[in-house]
């Protein structure tokens, strides 16, 4: 009785000093979120980062467009085959907590045979060929003492929630594609009209010259000028017209369509979703699919960690099997056949194998403070860009007013210089430097919109693409 209680005593042991692997994981107490978003501090209430895609992007033509993309884009389905894949490897997971087990019938035909058919052989050959069979069915059965089973099954579960975030970060920047590529078309349309605008104008420009030129008012070279800013914003307008077409072709790729026009509406259109004035939750960055790969990686690394000193601790396997056979071993053949049983149960702890197994421990150690810093790095970047989206955003919306009184008061500068011009002799360098800074104001303002729309865009990314719901 002496050698079991000592095995009952080492076994109980073992199980005391285990007791950590059956740990879930938990975020590490040394991973800091304080001041993660700057000087705009974390707000109380629930804010853009809790609003559905339909509430960020209003516009029935682009709400449209996104939902063809999600539909038909590639990367999408091929998300929801890993998500398949993973599941199964989970599955195939939960089933190793059950015994495995196989069926392998056989038979066997067996005999000499006297290839000239003699008549003297025929009784040593004895009566034809023996015939054996075997229904042998076996079970095996890992015990999980140590928990390397239910780490294993719990680091599958990772594996699948980390598939679904991979198809979420997917679809984050399908959406946000889809929609900066959609306000850069309606920008382009904007600048396009204004080149077409400034055209006709320096149009007029030329003809107003050319004729001061012949009432002695002008001179060649004003002439010249003139016609030279005007063919440069021709060629100006052939560029965005092409630029127009490149973006509607990379549009439609991503919406796996063929090359053709993409209806749009006006930038002006764009409504710019309220905004938490007290800033965003903490919270909010857990919905970022980089923040959450990031953690799901530590929490990987935390079950790999358990696996490995799980292999410190003994393993018991406990096999059966039982045959239906007409061969006994030491009895010969007989029939009809008889029920052969057996069950083995094994209890196997490693003592050396060559520092191995303490290797493996260790470096999974490291690999937990890799993913530790790993995470906490992705979490200030997080912050950083939360930051830097809500400050571009601010700077634009302050820059919008400022910009239009510039346009408004460039245009009563070109009104007044052209009227001076075809009255007096006011020089025509006057008039080609106003029109010139309109041009460059109103392309301005176009860009300007456009970036308060690029920076909701952004800010919509940084915090993870709102609800997914």
């Amino acid at each position: 009785m002496k050698p079991i209680r000592l095995f009952i005593i080492a076994l109980s042991t073992a199980f005391m000093s285990s007791c950590g692997l059956y740990k879930n994981y938990e975020r590490p107490a040394e991973i800091t979120t304080n001041g993660i978003y700057g000087n705009a501090e974390s707000g109380d209430s629930l804010g853009f980062g809790d609003v559905h895609w339909k509430k960020v992007f209003t516009d029935p033509t682009l709400q449209s467009l996104i939902e063809t993309a999600l539909a038909q884009n590639t990367s999408m389905r091929q998300a929801d085959l890993r998500i398949q894949e993973a599941q199964n490897n989970l599955e195939a997971a939960k089933l190793a907590f059950f015994p495995s087990v196989a069926f392998a019938p056989s038979g066997t035909l067996s005999g000499a045979v006297d290839p000239y058919n003699r008549d003297e052989y025929k009784d040593n050959m004895g009566n034809g060929p023996s015939k054996t069979y075997a229904f042998p069915l076996s079970l095996s059965w890992q015990i999980d003492c140590f928990a390397s089973l239910r780490n294993a099954k719990k680091k599958s579960q990772v594996a699948v929630e980390n598939m679904q975030t991979v198809k979420q970060a997917v679809q984050t920047s399908l959406i946000a594609n889809v929609a900066s590529m959609y306000y850069t078309l309606s920008m382009l349309d904007e600048e396009l009209a204004i080149a077409k605008q400034t055209a006709e104008n320096w149009k007029s420009n030329l003809n107003t010259t050319r004729l001061l030129m012949q009432a002695g008012q002008s001179n060649k070279a004003a002439v010249a000028s003139t016609e030279a800013n005007y063919w440069s914003i021709c060629a100006n307008i052939v560029t965005l017209e092409h630029t127009i077409t490149e973006v509607e072709d990379a549009l439609s790729l991503i919406l796996c369509q063929t090359p053709g026009h993409i209806d749009r509406t006006a930038l002006s259109t764009f409504q710019k979703p309220a905004l938490c004035t007290t800033g965003f939750p903490i919270s909010l960055l857990s919905r970022r699919p980089d923040v959450k790969q990031a953690e799901l990686a530590l929490s990987s690394a935390f079950y790999d960690k358990n696996i490995a000193k799980s292999a410190f601790y003994p393993s018991l396997n406990i096999s059966a099997t039982g045959q239906f056979t007409n061969s006994v071993s030491g009895v010969g053949i007989v029939n009809p056949g008889g029920l052969v049983l057996a069950a083995v149960a094994s209890l196997a702890q490693p003592i050396f194998a060559n520092g191995r197994i303490r290797a493996a421990y260790k470096n999974s150690k490291a690999e937990f403070e890799v993913a530790t810093m790993g995470f906490q790095q992705t979490l200030l970047n997080a912050g950083s860009e939360v930051h830097t989206a809500m400050a571009s955003i601010e700077a634009a919306e302050s820059k919008k007013e400022l910009i239009s009184n510039q346009v408004r008061s460039l245009s009563d500068a070109v009104d007044a210089t052209e009227k001076l011009m075809k009255l007096s002799s006011t020089n025509y360098l006057q008039v080609l430097t106003a029109q010139s800074s309109l041009l460059n104001a109103q392309l301005s303002e176009v860009a300007n919109n456009y970036q308060v729309v690029a920076n909701t865009i952004d800010l919509y990314q940084a915090l993870g693409g709102g609800a997914q719901e």
